[in-house]
């Protein structure tokens, strides 16, 4: 499977060769070195750990765990693999890989938004604002616990929203630069911008997903 960790750079947009307008996400992805390499039989799964970066004043376990490489990072990104990976440590890992037309999955840090109320977490139409509601318009309503006392497991009320591993999936290679290390691709990926994500899989088509 393709993978690699880029930063999220800007939305920006593309101009194909009949003229569309494609709006995409531009992200910086530099080569990787794979630092680990995790088995089922060992680990119980199969994955492979990369590093990015170089880091300035790495601690000393970080030290001791490339010291085959004689190199510390400055990110490390493990990525689990369905197949066991064709990788071994020292290998580098770069945009090479991809090629505009196929269809990658994107998984990153979706944006904090705070604690927010149930009209904007779950979309709850609200109260009623007519006379004699006061206060009552972006109230969350009764939660039906009945006689059971407590709050149901799973109760949809306001709580911390945003924050979440997400992952997008099917979106298409616009446009590669492996020698200025930069991706564009069609649509938005979850995360701020200067946050890190993983663009993995790699499709001629469109993937199903469950």
């Amino acid at each position: 499977m393709k993978f690699i960790v880029a930063k999220k750079v800007e939305m920006s947009q593309r101009f194909r060769d009949n003229g569309e307008v494609v709006p995409v996400t531009v992200l910086k992805a530099d080569a990787c070195t794979v630092t680990q390499v995790r088995n089922a039989a060992k680990d119980g799964y199969e994955a492979v750990q990369v590093g990015c970066g170089t880091a300035k004043k790495p601690a000393r376990a970080q030290v001791g765990h490339t010291k085959v490489l004689g190199k510390s990072f400055k990110r490390y990104q493990e990525v689990r693999l369905e197949e066991p990976a064709a990788l071994n440590i020292g290998d580098v890992v770069d945009l090479g890989q991809f090629v505009p037309g196929e269809f990658v999955h994107v998984t990153g840090t979706s944006k904090g938004k705070g604690f927010q109320g149930p009209v904007k977490r779950h979309g709850f139409h609200g109260g009623p604002a007519s006379h004699g509601h006061k206060d009552n318009l972006r109230m969350p309503g009764s939660i039906g616990a009945g006689g059971i006392q407590r709050v149901l497991k799973g109760q949809k009320m306001a709580g911390r929203m945003g924050g979440d591993r997400v992952t997008v999936h099917n979106l298409e290679v616009v446009e590669v630069d492996a020698a200025q290390g930069m991706i564009a691709l069609k649509g938005a990926v979850p995360g701020a911008t200067g946050s890190s994500v993983v663009i993995h899989g790699g499709s001629d088509k469109k993937q199903s997903w469950n």
